[in-house]
């Protein structure tokens, strides 16, 4: 079943976060992922919103993002969005008809 990883993050040092940024699709690329939005400028129709950046990505399955997630190449390059944003990371699985 696709996942949607949903990352929701505040910069702290933009060098850093540029770092990272500029390393990480040569990682994304190598594992089955999709970029669907990098947005920092998401607009807020309800409620209020702390943030500076919306990253949303899809994966075939779970097993997928976490691939991606625990792979060396991605550890190494995550220290600087570690570095330079705080995130709240989320992870949704896609919806199938007839289950809840």
């Amino acid at each position: 079943m696709t996942v949607y990883a949903i990352v929701q993050l505040k910069m702290t040092d933009r060098a850093a976060y540029d770092r990272y940024q500029a390393r990480f699709f040569d990682v994304f690329r190598k594992f089955s992922g999709r970029l669907l939005s990098a947005d920092e400028n998401p607009q807020v129709l309800e409620g209020a919103w702390d943030r500076d950046k919306l990253v949303l990505m899809s994966f075939p399955d779970e097993a997928a993002f976490q691939a991606w997630a625990t792979s060396p190449e991605y550890l190494e390059i995550s220290k600087d969005r570690k570095a330079g944003a705080h995130g709240v990371v989320l992870l949704a699985k896609g919806f199938a008809p007839g289950t809840s």
